[in-house]
Order: C-alpha cells, then sequence, then structure tokens
C-alpha cells in the first residue's frame, strides 16, 4: 500500500492558491520601514550584549549574562557583513583591526572542518571582498590581495590536511597544528564533505592557487559517483572506503549544503556540470521524497519512507527552488513551513507530518535562519506580501519570546517556550541578516546591476558591486566580479612575466614556472600511489574541471548552459 500523508485540518491553508497583493490579518501588508528598524534594533540589542558580557569568547550566554567558546562560531567575525548593510561603516573597520589583531591560527585545537570553512573562510573573504565599500584602505592589488584574504588563505590551509583521504572526501574535524588526529573517525556527513566548493574556488580565484577548488570538487565528484541507482544520497559515508554507513535520503540534516552548493557554486563559477549534478539530483528528490509538497527522508537504494518528518534545516529548500526559477513548488512549498511556523511561533527541530506536531527531544528553536532565508529569495522573485508576513511573525514571535535582558534566548520548547542558554552565532550571522534584507528592497545587495565600482588595479580595471551576490550557506556574501577579475589578472601577470623571462633569456618551461607561481605557500600535499594528491588523481580532477572562460574585461560572463538570469542569481530556465 503505498505512502499517504494524513494532512490535518490546520494544514489545508498551506494547499490552497497563492493570492498576490493578499493582505496581512489586519488587512495591510506589513510595513517594511518600521520592521526594518525593529531588526535593525535587534541586532544591536544581541550585538551589544556579546560585546558587554562575552567577548572575547565565541559566542554569548544570554541567561548567565556571559560567554562561552565553540571554535568557528565567532561571533564578532559573523557579524561584519551585518555593518556593511546597515551602513555602519565605523564598526566594520574596528573588527576587521581586532580581527587582524587577535586571530591566530597556528593553536592546538581540534576544528569542525566545515564550520570553520563556512564561518571563518567564508566571514573572511566576505569582508574582504567588501572591505573597499566599508572605506578601508585597501593595498594595491586589491581584490586579488588584501590582509583578509591572506587570513582567509591561512586558514584553509589548515583544513587541507583533512582531504588527504583515498576518496578525497575530507575528515570533518582537523587539528590546526597537527593535522588530522590518528583516531579521528572517518564517518562524515554529506553536508561536511560537499561545502567547500563556493569558498574554496573563491580562494583559488582570488589567490591564483587552484589546490583548494581542486580539493573541493574532487570531493564532489566522488560524493556524485556514490550515489545510489536510483540517484539519492546517503547522510554519513566513509570518507576511506566510500562507503554509506547512514543510508536516509533527504534534503535536511548532514545533506543540506551539498545540494545549495551544487546550485550556488554553479552559478558563481558558470559551471554547467554542476548545474547538471543539481537538476538530476532534484528529479530523484521529487520522484521519492516528496509528498503533497512537503519532502520526506526515506532509504536511499529502496525509495521507501524511513521518517515522516519535517526537519527547521530544511526550510532553506524553497529559497534554492527559486534560484533555478521552480517558483511555484517553492511557495507551495513556503506555505507548508510557514503554517508550521504560525502553529508554534518558531519551527521546531522536527515536525511529524502526519501527527501535525513536534518529535519528542526536537521541540525546540535555536532561532534558525532556514525559513526567513527562503522568505528573502522568493519575496525577490514575486514580490508576494505573504513573504513579508512571514518576517513580521519572526519579528514579533522571536522579540516576544527569546528576548532577554543580555540578548536573544535559544528556545528550548516551542511547546511552553521555556528557554535555553545559548544564543547561536548563526542568529546575527544568518537570522536578524535575512530578515533585514527581507525588509530592505533598495539595499546595495539587491543590485540589479544598475550601478556598480570601477576599481583601478596595478593591472587594470575591474568592475565590482554590480550584483548578483552569492551568499554562502552562512549568508556570507560573494561578488563573483571578483574572481573573474582575478582570475583572469593572474593569468595576464603569467604571461608578462613569462615574456620578461624570455626576452631576458631565461628560459624555464612555462608550465612548470606557472605551477611554482601559484603553488606557493606552507603547506605542500604528499604524493602517493591511493592518495588524492597522487598524480593521476590530481590529473584526473584537472580534467574534469571544465576550462575556464575568458570574457571581455568589462563584460559580464554569460551562462553557459540554457538558462537565464534575474535578480540575486535565480535562474530561469528555458525550458520552464
Amino acid at each position: 500500500m503505498p505512502f499517504r500523508l494524513l494532512t490535518p485540518l490546520g494544514l489545508l491553508c498551506a494547499l490552497l492558491p497563492l493570492h498576490h497583493g493578499a493582505p496581512g490579518p489586519d488587512g495591510t501588508a506589513p510595513d517594511p520601514a518600521h520592521y526594518r528598524e525593529r531588526v535593525k534594533a535587534m541586532f544591536y540589542h544581541a550585538y551589544d550584549s556579546y560585546l558587554e558580557n562575552a567577548f572575547p569568547f565565541d559566542e554569548l550566554r544570554p541567561l548567565t549574562c556571559d560567554g562561552h567558546d565553540t571554535w568557528g562560531s565567532q561571533t564578532l567575525n559573523l557579524s561584519l557583513f551585518y555593518f556593511q548593510i546597515l551602513g555602519n561603516v565605523s564598526e566594520f573597520q574596528r573588527v576587521i583591526e581586532v580581527l587582524q589583531d587577535n586571530v591566530d591560527f597556528d593553536i592546538d585545537v581540534n576544528a569542525s572542518v566545515f564550520e570553520t570553512n563556512i564561518r571563518v573562510v567564508g566571514g573572511l573573504l566576505s569582508a574582504h571582498l567588501l572591505s573597499k565599500k566599508a572605506g578601508v584602505e585597501v593595498e594595491a592589488g586589491w581584490p586579488c590581495s588584501g590582509p583578509l584574504l591572506r587570513m582567509a588563505e591561512e586558514a584553509a590551509r589548515k583544513l587541507l590536511p583533512a582531504f588527504q583521504t583515498p576518496t578525497g572526501m575530507p575528515y570533518g574535524t582537523v587539528n590546526f597544528l597537527h593535522g588530522v588526529n590518528p583516531g579521528e573517525t572517518p564517518v562524515t556527513c554529506t553536508a561536511g564533505i560537499g561545502t567547500f566548493i563556493v569558498e574554496f574556488a573563491t580562494l583559488s580565484s582570488l589567490t591564483g592557487d587552484p589546490v583548494f577548488e581542486d580539493v573541493a570538487r574532487v570531493a564532489l565528484m566522488h560524493l556524485w559517483e556514490s550515489r545510489s541507482d536510483i540517484g539519492l544520497v546517503g547522510n554519513h559515508i566513509d570518507v576511506l572506503t566510500g562507503k554509506w554507513v547512514a543510508q536516509d535520503a533527504g534534503i535536511g540534516a548532514g545533506v543540506d549544503s551539498y545540494f545549495e552548493y551544487l546550485v550556488k557554486g554553479a552559478i558563481l563559477l558558470q559551471d554547467e556540470k554542476l548545474m547538471a549534478m543539481f537538476l538530476e539530483y532534484n528529479k530523484a528528490i521529487r520522484n521519492y521524497t516528496r509528498f503533497d509538497d512537503w519532502y520526506l527522508w526515506v532509504q536511499m537504494y529502496k525509495g521507501t519512507v524511513s521518517m515522516p518528518v519535517f526537519q527547521s534545516l530544511e526550510a532553506y529548500w524553497p529559497g534554492l527552488q527559486s534560484l533555478i526559477g521552480d517558483i511555484d513548488n517553492a511557495m507551495r512549498t513556503f506555505l507548508n513551513y510557514y503554517t508550521v511556523w504560525k502553529q508554534f511561533g518558531g519551527l521546531p527541530e522536527f515536525y511529524n507530518i502526519p501527527q501535525g506536531y513536534t518529535v519528542e527531544k526536537r521541540e525546540g528553536y535555536p532561532l534558525r535562519p532556514e525559513l526567513i532565508e527562503s522568505a528573502m529569495y522568493l519575496y525577490r522573485a514575486t514580490g508576494d506580501p505573504t513573504l513579508l508576513e512571514l518576517g513580521r511573525d519572526a519579528v514579533e514571535s522571536i522579540e516576544k519570546i527569546s528576548k532577554v535582558e543580555c540578548g536573544f534566548a535559544t528556545i528550548k520548547d516551542l511547546r511552553d517556550h521555556k528557554l535555553d542558554n545559548r544564543m547561536e552565532s548563526f542568529f546575527l550571522a544568518e537570522t536578524v541578516k535575512y530578515l533585514y534584507l527581507l525588509f530592505d528592497p533598495t539595499n546595495f545587495i539587491h543590485n540589479n546591476g544598475s550601478t556598480f565600482d570601477a576599481v583601478i588595479t596595478p593591472y587594470g580595471e575591474c568592475i565590482l558591486g554590480a550584483g548578483g551576490y552569492i551568499f554562502n550557506t552562512e549568508a556570507h556574501p560573494i561578488d563573483p566580479a571578483a574572481l573573474h577579475c582575478c582570475r583572469r589578472l593572474k593569468e595576464e601577470q603569467w604571461e608578462v612575466e613569462d615574456l620578461m623571462r624570455e626576452f631576458y633569456s631565461l628560459k624555464r618551461n612555462r608550465s612548470k614556472f606557472q605551477k611554482k607561481t601559484v603553488s606557493s605557500g606552507p603547506w605542500e600535499p604528499p604524493a602517493g600511489p591511493g592518495t588524492l594528491f597522487s598524480p593521476e588523481n590530481h590529473d584526473q580532477a584537472r580534467e574534469r574541471k571544465p576550462a575556464k572562460q575568458k570574457v571581455p574585461l568589462l563584460s559580464c560572463p554569460s551562462q553557459p548552459f540554457t538558462s537565464k538570469l534575474a535578480l540575486l542569481g535565480q535562474v530561469f530556465l528555458d525550458s520552464s
């Protein structure tokens, strides 16, 4: 007998057609200016509480008004972009100085490879690319050089030993001084393997060192090759053997940002192969996991339902659907999730779909951003006021339930609204940021290309800030124009230096010279049979990588696959 959902009466409204221009409950749509100011006040209440009570610890404990360390989650670093969108350039500049003076990666600490990448590397790269806009005096050669870029590269190099496995898929944890611990578990979640291409490809393009993008692509390729016969992936795999340890397939915890990075990596890098991979996954996900616009968990080889639950982490999916132009499906799924929010005043970590209620021991809401993130993307795509209503509800419920004297506390249980003594760093890095951008349609991050900055470098002129920013999974925006600018400049620099060497009769093979130029740095991966960095594996990775496109100096690169682009990198396929 096929699996059927028992749709609770309270969820029926999620299945009704969306009426554009529908008013809010009081007869009017939420006022963006009013809620924009409310969100700004929320941010400063949380940020000031962190500075007064928790700094220099990583995170604030709002109930006891103190702090604690969770390496890779520094609230100060993750707040940088918010100062930029608020126009508070003086605080942006001050935080940059603090980071440069205090951050040290040469420490004996075991760090999450995934978290360090999305939070530290991603945050530093984004701050680097936004520095000039914030009035920071940048060095000659920016955006292809700079102190924050060097810090990002240093942090990323600390992660590279984790990728030294027979499959090229990384360990989950690495020690910044000693590399991978001998007793480290080889079991890593799928997201922990497939969430590097945005940051690592950006780093390779800005610095000219291909090793970062190469290891990210090899990891992605091995995940792709490990999918089941019906096109699904599980959520945990052994990085030494390539065997699946946890075989539940879905779009939520342990898998989520892998799918996100295939789409965002495709847009950022103009990569047809990455988009084709995601679209193939999307077919399998719709065929085996979607029921009445909900997405369940199924066995990856059989497609049979294993967990009929909705996880709050899955709420990013409607936003991701909007990026490939699947607006109708995105809105239907979004409305399902929004109904859960209205039922509890937040999204429980797990929600039993057939029963229409929370799952035991998963009743909490740590102020996650995913549903608000989707609302921002969909509002940019549709302008539907229903999405502003979600933003209004989020502001009202978070302030009513979570606000305390020293910040905002995690909701331990949505059934009785008990609080927990923690304010997760992603509350400032993502939740409040996406809320603000939802209510600020004229923010520079929403630029449609009508304005831009012409930056003069020692190598020529670059066009930056024209829009199309790609957010990493921690909501740090990356300007794709900078990647093309620096990639081109490095190539031109190599050509000039080769000509000079030839002129002075210093005959040296150009390919060797390029390899020496781009591979500079303290870390050199070992080569040997059966390792990622053996010559045969390295050559295969380079062969699979599509050729870089050269574009005229002042032109925007076009998508090499059949599509059209709109705001925020949103892709509309010609066939849709």
